[in-house]
């Protein structure tokens, strides 16, 4: 598993890369990803390409990430999540939180 993060251009917007398993180990790794010296930041992409599972634990964090960004006006985007991670946020209800493209 590994996290990756970029900016936009006009440092609006911070994309978080996951690879791999999103699980309790990578915990640390993804609080460091956002809470980063150069935040917060008005939104978030959470690109999920490349993660190929998640779990509770994950499920725990994004919500971490959403508290941190502003609760309920918080702008988060969960991106490009292949049909098993999408059908874990769909049954945790995350269609509700964020906004998963």
């Amino acid at each position: 598993m590994s996290i990756t993060t970029s900016r936009s251009d006009d440092n609006a917007e911070l994309t978080i890369r996951i690879k791999g398993r999103f699980d309790f180990s990578s915990h640390q790794e993804f609080r460091d990803a956002y809470e980063n010296p150069e935040g917060p930041f008005e939104q978030y992409k959470i690109d999920m390409t490349e993660t190929t599972y998640l779990d509770s634990s994950a499920l725990g964090m994004l919500l971490l990430l959403r508290d941190y960004a502003g609760g309920d006006n918080a702008k988060i985007c969960i991106t490009n999540c292949n049909n098993d991670v999408r059908k874990i946020l769909t049954i945790s209800n995350f269609e509700q939180l964020f906004v998963i493209q």
